[in-house]
C-alpha cells in the first residue's frame, strides 16, 4: 500500500469520529485534517487538546464538491465519518440523511476518483436489517441489505455507490459496517446517553416498548482500532464487519445503568415504541479478526459502561445544553 502520512477525517468532531482523531494522534504519526460541519451532534470540544501541528479542524460541508475536491487533493487517504445518523430524526425529516449521507458519499467519491485518493467508508450493521430475537445467526459481510428506516437506506445506498465506484472507476476503497457505538462525546439523543443523564437529572430512564430489542455493544476505542487496521492493511474493494460480541438487549442495558448509577433496577418508564423498530443486530467479525489480526480491547461491557457514565457525570456542563430541547423532541412523541 502506498504510505499515508495525511489523513482527511470527515465528521471528525461527531462521536465516533473524534474518537478516531484522538486514536490517530495517539497511535501513529499521521496528520490530521477533520472536515466538519458542526451541526448538533458534533462539538469543537471533542477535539480539544490535540496539537494543532497534527490536527486541524476545517468547518464545511461534505455534499459541497468545492470545499472536498481541494481537500481530498492534499491528502493520503479519507476516512469518511461524516452521517445523519439518529433513526428517530430519519422519521421526522429524511432529507438530510438523503443529502449527507447518499450525496456527501458521492462528493467524495468524485474527488477520490479524480485524485486516486484512498478512501474508508464507515458504515453501520443497520444496512443488513434485523435478525429475530431466537435467531443463531449473525450479520457476516454476504448478508443480503435489507435497511428499514431512511437512516439505514441511506446508508446502504451510499455503501453501494462506494462499491460501484470502486468496480466501476477503480477507487481505492474499503467499508465497514460496525454495531452499535458507546463512550464519551455521544449525543444525548443517543440510548445509552439519553438514559445516563435522565438518571443523573433525577428523572427515570425511557424504554422503547418491551426493551426486548438487542444491540450488539462495541466501545468507540475498539471501533477505532478497527478501522485503523482496515485503513493499514485491508484489501482494496473489501468490506470488514466490526463487532465486539457485545449482545444485550435494551431492558438489560436500562438494569445496568440504574444499578451502576445506584437506583433501583426497575425505575424506568415503558414509552410508545420507535416506528418500524429492528429487533436484534449481531455481527460476526471473524474477516476481520482473522485476515487483519485486529482483536477488540474493551471486552466488559459493564466496566466501559461504568466508565462512559463518569464520563458524563464529569462532563456535564458539555451535555447540559443540549438537554431540554431533547426531550422535548422525545416528550413530543410520547417517548
Amino acid at each position: 500500500m502506498r504510505r499515508v502520512q495525511r489523513v482527511l477525517v470527515t465528521g471528525g468532531a461527531g462521536f465516533i469520529g473524534s474518537n478516531f482523531v484522538h486514536h490517530l494522534v495517539s497511535h501513529t504519526d499521521l496528520t490530521v485534517t477533520v472536515l466538519d460541519k458542526l451541526t448538533y451532534a458534533a462539538s469543537r470540544d471533542a477535539l480539544a487538546g490535540l496539537p494543532e501541528s497534527r490536527v486541524r479542524l476545517v468547518v464545511g460541508d461534505v455534499a459541497d464538491a468545492g470545499t472536498v475536491d481541494p481537500l481530498v487533493a492534499e491528502h493520503d487517504a479519507v476516512v469518511h465519518y461524516a452521517a445523519e445518523s439518529h433513526n428517530d430524526n430519519s422519521l421526522t425529516d429524511p432529507s438530510p440523511f438523503v443529502q449527507t449521507n447518499l450525496i456527501g458519499t458521492f462528493t467524495l467519491l468524485e474527488a477520490a476518483r479524480r485524485h486516486d485518493t484512498r478512501l474508508h467508508h464507515i458504515s453501520t450493521d443497520e444496512v443488513y436489517g434485523d435478525l429475530e430475537l431466537d435467531d443463531p445467526e449473525r450479520f457476516t459481510e454476504a448478508t443480503p441489505y435489507n435497511p428499514s428506516s431512511p437512516y439505514s437506506s441511506t446508508k446502504a445506498g451510499s455503501d453501494l455507490l462506494v462499491r460501484a465506484w470502486v468496480r466501476s472507476f477503480g477507487v481505492r476503497a474499503t467499508i465497514s459496517n460496525c454495531s452499535n457505538n458507546y463512550g464519551p462525546w455521544q449525543h444525548i439523543e443517543k440510548f445509552i446517553p439519553r438514559q445516563i443523564t435522565n438518571v443523573v437529572d433525577g428523572v427515570r430512564p425511557k424504554l422503547y416498548g418491551s426493551g426486548e430489542n438487542v444491540r450488539d455493544w462495541i466501545h468507540a476505542d475498539d471501533h477505532s482500532s478497527a478501522v485503523l487496521a482496515i485503513l493499514e492493511r485491508g484489501a482494496i474493494g473489501e468490506t470488514y464487519l466490526i463487532g465486539a460480541d457485545g449482545e444485550k438487549n435494551n431492558l438489560e442495558v436500562v438494569r445496568l445503568i440504574l444499578g451502576l448509577m445506584g437506583q433501583p433496577e426497575d425505575a424506568f418508564d415503558h414509552v410508545t415504541d420507535r416506528a418500524g423498530h429492528d429487533l436484534r443486530y449481531a455481527i460476526d467479525s471473524t474477516k476481520l479478526r482473522t485476515e487483519l489480526g485486529w482483536l477488540p480491547q474493551f471486552g466488559d461491557f459493564e466496566a466501559g459502561l461504568a466508565a462512559t457514565i463518569d464520563w458524563y457525570r464529569e462532563h456535564e456542563a458539555w451535555w447540559r445544553p443540549h438537554k431540554d430541547a431533547t426531550e422535548a423532541t422525545y416528550a413530543a412523541k410520547g417517548q
